[in-house]
């Protein structure tokens, strides 16, 4: 495939991170001593995907200067383009959509890591013939649960179940056409999805393995725990 073949969303400002990391962008928090952005392109890398574009915004110099002195796998491409501070999600891929309209790609944000295989999601969007697909889990919910009979009496409890629903997970397939929904004060998971869905043109890719997203400093001392243990499933063995 030409072109690029992934857009990372690096942009945001991260600000539940940043009472705990206040001087790094949210992709440049670690993981196991290295920035989850390093993970998130691992992803991709350890199952053929090569080009890369880094969408940065909030404290994007810092970024770019992490992807000028990080060692890359051989024959990966990673470039940074600045999208604007403020700009919304939809509005930075609307800013680089020159680069991605040459061919179908993957999109996703720097603070989400999965055990997804890319190849299926690729397949199950070119089976389905829409414009985009998005992959979608059913997070572990944060507390646990009491279970209660046909009254007020409890039965039991459980500890963190899965949620019933469907969330957007991140981990976007997209052909060249999605971009015509996007402007450039766009909120790609409301009006560009939501118009998307309307037309007939979202599929949902549903992901039933690992997910997390980074989204808060409890978080990430939960990833950095499951690589300590050496139980970090996001992480293809071998590659």
């Amino acid at each position: 495939m030409r072109g690029v073949n992934v857009a990372i969303l690096c942009g945001g400002r991260g600000t539940r991170l940043q009472e705990h990391s206040p001087e790094l962008p949210k992709p440049l928090v670690e993981i196991g001593g290295r920035p989850i952005l390093w993970h998130v392109v691992r992803i991709y890398a350890a199952q053929g995907l090569r080009r890369f574009l880094l969408l940065t915004g909030h404290r994007g110099a810092q970024v770019e200067a992490f992807v000028r002195e990080a060692e890359w796998p051989d024959g990966i491409e990673v470039r940074c383009v600045d999208t604007g501070e403020g700009t919304p999600t939809g509005g930075r891929l609307w800013r680089v959509r020159s680069e991605l309209a040459g061919a179908p790609f993957h999109a996703t944000y720097a603070d989400g890591l999965a055990d997804l295989d890319l190849g299926a999601l690729r397949a199950h969007h070119e089976r389905r013939g829409a414009l985009a697909t998005v992959t979608v889990v059913r997070p572990l919910l944060p507390f646990g649960i009491a279970v209660l009979d046909g009254g007020d009496r409890v039965a039991g409890f459980q500890e963190k179940p899965r949620a019933e629903h469907w969330i957007n997970g991140g981990f976007f397939s997209f052909e060249p056409a999605a971009l015509d929904y996007l402007r450039e004060d766009s909120v790609l998971e409301r009006d560009p999805l939501e118009r998307l869905a309307a037309d007939g043109q979202l599929v949902a890719f549903r992901h039933e393995g690992f997910w997390a997203c980074m989204d808060t400093y409890k978080d990430a001392v939960a990833l950095n725990d499951l690589w300590a243990a050496g139980d970090a499933p996001w992480v293809h063995r071998g590659s």
